[in-house]
């Protein structure tokens, strides 16, 4: 996850590593995720995925559940397949990153 230990230990001992951001998870205001458990953590509206994943993509950031802007390096995206519209959502992300000039490849 983009800004976890994981990155920086990795990067430490010479692994590559690749920062993952969350286009259908809400972030905390210290860049976790808001927990399942709690209401709203999840994003299941694709305007609004779309919007948070263009915001990670171009912006470095995202906004977190308190309304204020937090950084996200992040070199790749996550997208949950568990959700009635992951289809749906995946397609309107492609297509709106496709339209923004990113490229989707793997790492």
């Amino acid at each position: 996850m983009a800004g976890s230990c994981l990155i920086t230990e990795a990067e430490r001992v010479g692994l590559r590593a690749a920062a993952e951001a969350f286009v259908d998870r809400r972030y905390q205001p210290d860049g976790t995720l808001v927990p399942r458990s709690q209401a709203g953590a999840l994003i299941t509206d694709a305007a609004e995925a779309v919007a948070q994943a263009r915001r990670i993509v171009h912006a470095q950031s995202a906004t977190a559940s308190d309304g204020q802007a937090i950084a996200l390096q992040a070199e790749t995206l996550c997208l949950h397949g568990d959700g009635p519209q992951a289809l749906a959502l995946a397609q309107a992300l492609r297509q709106a990153l496709e339209a923004d000039g990113v490229r989707i490849a793997a790492p």
